[in-house]
């Protein structure tokens, strides 16, 4: 089982989900590039890069078999494209709360590749805080049922402690808007070419965005993965994993147990 994490967020807070589960798997839950552990590039960070990276992960762990992906957020939508460009690799996909952009308007590109460059100027980089007490409350904020032991814990692998205070493990270039709009038609063309089995779960309290909501609510996810199975967890917002990892845990299994 490959666990993708979200914008953000690290493979090890996937823990609490892992802990749920009842089968024994082999987990590989990665750290995509410039988050967490993993080494920062300092430039900019394309999308198809992360596209690329899951292959290059899915060569060494399972070279000579499809695989099963469980996506959150960003995850997701990079599991989502990678499931229709190399089809023959992925045998179930998990989409978590990954609904992807609205649709970009051409018209607005010249004012966006203007944001792009005057925000490459700044490189703005992340709030350091002087306490672990400051950065949980945060945590919780935006994942209210979660306890604070277990906000903690996820503190404790976004940032690190130093002289300084409180550091995000992150590069800052991921503040910087990516440089080319979203275009939500390739990725609605790359989903169309999934041949795997599809279950899209959602958190029945995610405020994650309104066009989100707007996408479940209109029957898009079944449209965009025909023959998906829709999933709503109570009493999770967007990040389910931190939230209801025990529903969250049963929801995956039961779906990924019918490959095996």
């Amino acid at each position: 089982m490959f666990l993708l994490h979200g914008w953000g967020d690290t493979g090890s807070t996937f823990q609490f989900l892992v802990d749920e589960l009842s089968s024994d798997w082999r987990v590989i839950a990665p750290d995509w590039r410039g988050f967490g552990e993993s080494h920062y590039r300092t430039e900019c960070y394309w999308f198809p890069d992360y596209v690329a990276d899951l292959d290059a992960l899915l060569g060494i762990y399972s070279p000579d078999r499809s695989v099963q992906l469980v996506g959150h957020s960003m995850g997701a939508n990079v599991a989502g494209l990678y499931a229709g460009v190399m089809p023959e690799r992925v045998s179930a996909f998990v989409n978590i709360e990954g609904f992807g952009l609205a649709d970009s308007d051409p018209a607005n590109a010249p004012a966006h590749y203007r944001r792009w460059i005057e925000a490459g100027r700044e490189r703005r980089g992340y709030t350091r805080y002087r306490s672990w007490d400051e950065l949980v409350p945060k945590i919780l904020k935006r994942s209210p049922a979660m306890p604070p032991d277990r906000a903690l814990f996820v503190a404790m692998q976004w940032a690190t402690e130093s002289d300084a205070g409180i550091e995000i493990k992150a590069d800052p270039a991921h503040k910087l808007p990516n440089a080319v709009q979203y275009r939500r038609a390739e990725a609605m063309a790359c989903r169309a070419a999934i041949r795997a089995r599809v279950l899209v779960v959602s958190g029945e309290d995610s405020d994650f965005f309104e066009a989100g909501k707007a996408w479940l609510a209109g029957g898009n996810a079944a449209s965009e993965y025909p023959g998906a199975q829709i999933v709503t967890i109570p009493g999770a917002g967007h990040m389910a994993h931190f939230e209801q990892p025990a529903r969250l845990a049963r929801v995956i299994e039961d779906f990924l147990l019918q490959d095996l």
